[in-house]
């Protein structure tokens, strides 16, 4: 393993968005560390192609909503490469559901898929920033969760936590020099799991200035400026990758 290099832990990172944060952070030189939930036929060729750009990539396959498949996750990485430098929180459900039909077990795997699963992760691996002195923890949230989104107050209501987390932590960390951000994208291209999800995402771009559906490589270029030297001066913020859609 190379000492020096940096590696970054991606939850989500099978496909889409996730995907394409783990191939940029690769070229940038960073080491990755590939996490999905369960299909790992996805996973695999992702690291094939990030190691093909001449860093060290492996998968860890596990649950975040599930605290032992975190700790299990999280001490395989750090056994590793000693300590995980960047934290990417993208993996998310979205699960569309009445407000007055949703049941308190429907809540709670929300919360504990979007919002525990980045105060576990953090908390495993900001001790290591913390031992170098150098660290980026990275969130999403969502332009239709920050708006406030019909169908998904328990998905809206966790994102929303997911900002608090990342402005609080920011200010606790910096000291340490950790930053601690939040990207909120807007209608991205990717693979859906229904024609009506793909369906509900085309016909968002009625809604985009730019006229288009963004590209998950355009989200993946502004984490990779979050995780830069370069980036070390923006702390606490969200960044909307939105088109202009919201403003």
């Amino acid at each position: 393993m190379n000492e020096t290099r940096r590696t970054a832990f991606i939850t989500g990172s099978g496909r889409n968005i996730g995907k394409a944060i783990a191939l940029s952070l690769a070229a940038d030189g960073f080491n990755v560390i590939i996490n999905g939930s369960t299909r790992r036929e996805l996973c695999d060729p992702v690291a094939e192609e990030a190691r093909a750009l001449g860093i060290e990539a492996t998968v860890l396959m596990g649950d975040i909503s599930d605290p032992a498949a975190i700790s299990q996750m999280t001490g395989a990485a750090l056994e590793q490469f000693g300590a995980v430098d960047v934290l990417v929180n993208n993996a998310a459900m979205r699960p569309r559901q009445s407000f007055l039909e949703m049941s308190e077990a429907d809540w709670d795997l929300v919360f504990d898929t979007n919002l525990k699963s980045v105060f576990r992760l953090s908390q495993a691996f900001l001790p290591g920033m913390i031992d170098k002195g150098w660290g980026r923890v990275i969130g999403f949230t969502g332009m239709n969760a920050i708006k406030g989104h019909a169908g998904r107050v328990h998905g809206s209501a966790v994102k929303h936590g997911v900002w608090g987390m990342v402005k609080a932590m920011a200010s606790e960390f910096g000291p340490n020099g950790i930053t601690v951000n939040a990207v909120s994208p807007g209608p991205i291209l990717g693979d859906r799991d229904s024609q009506e999800k793909a369906a509900e995402i085309s016909g968002d771009v009625k809604y985009i200035p730019l006229g288009r559906l963004g590209a998950p490589e355009e989200v993946a270029a502004v984490v990779s400026m979050l995780a830069s030297d370069r980036g070390g001066f923006v702390n606490g913020q969200m960044i909307q990758v939105n088109g202009g859609a919201a403003m």
